[in-house]
């Protein structure tokens, strides 16, 4: 064998020592994962889960808003203004808006909607999911909440499932959390988002999603929470905070 050269010697041992301390390239110690926001309607992920939406993409993760309808219902004129509000949200949110193409007020859950829903989600391969509590006043909440259950089933849950809610006692009725989130820091940022849909005047429903998040806070021990029931069969994922 050759000798080796003490600056050959040196030089192998400060690779082995940068491997050995992880200062060299190594792998994520938390991967990127993804995260889809299904509502009735624009606005409803951000007032149920804004403030959990902003620390998810915060964290470096993907989020994303699924719509199942752009707020539009029959017989009124598509201006995009919705579309547009929706879209100004999700840049807050650092998310992506997604519109599953229903009428606002008439969901129709059928065989036929079942099916789209579930490639909807199939493409996206989302790591969790966040859908409305099914008890719940509005026929929209209720549609898209069996959309997202079939579709979960067909895809043998693969990924974890969470129920939100949505100004509790006006919409989502009988919501106990299983989950919560610390949402304090990201409450201006869930503020912001909610006040994008400018013409759904938030300056009147925000003031109720916001005794929802301090009522939540409570139980958390913190200012601000939202609070999520997580399916008794789904995978185990951590929320943040």
């Amino acid at each position: 064998m050759p000798p080796i050269h003490r600056r050959e010697l040196l030089g192998r041992a400060s690779v082995l020592g940068t491997a050995a301390f992880g200062a060299g390239p190594s792998e994520p110690t938390h991967p990127k994962r993804k995260l889809v926001v299904t509502g009735g309607h624009p606005g409803d992920p951000e007032y149920g889960c804004g403030g959990t939406i902003a620390r998810w993409t915060d964290d470096g993760h993907d989020a994303v808003l699924l719509y199942l309808n752009d707020g539009v219902p029959t017989g009124k004129p598509k201006n995009g203004v919705r579309v547009a509000e929706a879209g100004k949200a999700c840049e807050i949110l650092k998310a992506r808006p997604i519109f599953a193409g229903q009428i606002d007020g008439d969901a129709v859950v059928d065989r036929a909607h079942y099916e789209a829903f579930h490639k909807i989600l199939e493409a996206e391969r989302p790591d969790v999911v966040f859908t409305h509590w099914p008890i719940d006043n509005h026929a929209d909440h209720r549609a898209m909440s069996m959309l997202v259950y079939d579709a979960w089933l067909k895809l043998k849950r693969s990924f974890a499932l969470f129920y939100y809610e949505v100004s509790n006692g006006e919409d989502t009725v009988q919501f106990a959390p299983t989950h919560y989130v610390d949402v304090t820091a990201t409450e201006p940022r869930k503020r912001r988002a909610c006040f994008a849909h400018a013409s759904q005047s938030p300056e009147k429903f925000y003031a109720l999603q916001e005794q929802v998040a301090r009522m939540r806070g409570v139980e958390r021990g913190c200012l601000f929470a939202e609070g999520y029931i997580r399916h008794i069969q789904s995978p185990e994922i951590a929320l943040p905070g």
